[in-house]
């Protein structure tokens, strides 16, 4: 006899009732799929047409799928990039009462890639690199959280692009558990499972030949070791100068500043004599330079996007002589007469390739190439169409790809 479905979700959408949950995912009818290209993944995992908008659906246990789902919604509280929880559905079972397993929905997040996806597109022969610095960024984040991951890896993590770099977002939170802090011998075990998961899924990426040949796996590999290192070393380090070196202290805000940091506390110490002085942050907040372009603009951006931004904001600032003016002032002008008339000459049917504010940076980038070559500053009245017409208008389309046939998307080299 069949069991009676339970949804368990904070806004539950009615239209979750139509669909064929008493059918195993991986049966699911095309008609209610979402061509999208998927991670590598232990479970059954579909994307979804819903309400107009595409979720994603994976067959899990149930107490597995709670779990997830609580711990999902916990860092989604803590502000910390992860993909955003729906609900979960359980009391599944077929029409002839046969059992299903539960299900994990989450959104779907726009304009992100899985890693192989993005090596199918061959891009830059760098993207190993970038993507590793990405995730290195986002263990660091999870772990000043105290989120302790288990299971670090490019497969679990998916990329959206940030002012030529990427920004990496948790995806699978199964194996993960929140604690108030992490001890050295946790953060050191999910780095080394990093390390291991990653050399292995870039010797795969080797041996289907989308690598190109003059990469180093192991080498790759083993620099997110010393990514978050170098980045762990630089929020959370001691730094010891001399009493008269105070101009220090503000230099240390300063750099944490620039790695998109905001510092809420300093704990600083003398010795004896008052002649050594120890700094070391106390609290320390990720999106500095996305919270101060959302305060003055309200433009909900990447945090390189957003330094990238902003730092046109303060070129037109100068250029139009208003170092003296309110930057609140100076940010709704640039708004209006910069940032928002560029990205309404893309045509309606190109803006799925880019975020808009990836679009606009790419702008500033080919505005800086044309110059180049003109040996000359170039309008951007010039600079947009010719953007669009040789670069945007041959991009794949990031917001969804939607549509596209199986074979396409085992050439993107997803498991369909």
């Amino acid at each position: 006899m069949p069991q009676s479905l339970q949804i368990t979700a904070a806004a539950p959408d009615p239209a979750m009732l139509d669909l064929p949950w008493h059918i195993a995912l991986e049966d699911w009818p095309a008609e209610n799929l979402a061509a999208l290209p998927r991670g590598i993944s232990r479970h059954v995992v579909r994307f979804v047409k819903l309400s107009g908008r595409v979720i994603a659906v994976k067959e899990i246990g149930e107490s597995v799928a709670h779990r997830e789902y609580q711990l999902l919604r916990d860092l989604m509280k803590l502000d910390v990039p992860s993909v955003v929880p729906v609900g979960v559905i359980t009391g599944r079972s077929t029409p002839e009462g046969e059992p299903l397993n539960s299900v994990l929905i989450t959104q779907h997040l726009k304009f992100s890639l899985p890693y192989r996806a993005l090596f199918s597109r061959y891009l830059a022969p760098d993207t190993a690199t970038r993507l590793i610095d990405a995730l290195a960024v986002l263990l660091v984040r999870l772990h000043l959280t105290g989120f302790y991951w288990g299971d670090v890896s490019l497969s679990n993590t998916l990329f959206r692009r940030d002012a030529g770099e990427f920004a990496a977002y948790l995806v699978d939170a199964e194996t993960g558990d929140l604690h108030d802090t992490l001890t050295k011998g946790q953060r050191e075990y999910d780095l080394e499972i990093a390390r291991v998961n990653i050399i292995g899924e870039l010797m795969d990426l080797a041996a289907g030949e989308l690598l190109v040949d003059d990469v180093d796996t192991i080498v790759v590999g083993e620099m997110i070791v010393s990514r978050y290192q170098e980045l762990w070393d630089q929020l959370t380090g001691l730094e010891e100068f001399g009493a008269d070196d105070r101009w220090r202290v503000a230099d240390r805000i300063r750099r944490l500043n620039e790695l998109g940091y905001d510092v809420g506390e300093l704990q600083m110490t003398t010795d004896i004599d008052g002649t050594t002085v120890q700094i070391q942050p106390k609290v320390v907040d990720a999106g500095h330079h996305h919270r101060r372009l959302m305060r003055l603009t309200g433009l909900d951006v990447e945090e390189n996007q957003a330094r990238r931004l902003l730092n046109d904001m303060d070129t037109y600032q100068a250029a139009t002589d208003q170092q003296n003016e309110e930057e609140e002032f100076v940010a709704h002008e640039w708004l209006s007469d910069v940032f928002e008339p560029t990205i309404r000459q893309i045509p309606r049917n190109l803006r799925g390739k880019l975020e808009p504010a990836e679009i606009f940076h790419e702008v500033l980038e080919h505005r800086w190439f044309m110059a180049q070559e003109a040996g000359h500053d170039v309008p951007m009245a010039e600079v947009v169409p010719h953007y669009i017409e040789t670069v945007l208008r041959h991009r794949p389309d990031e917001e969804a790809i939607l549509g596209l046939d199986t074979a396409t998307l085992r050439a993107l080299g997803e498991d369909v």
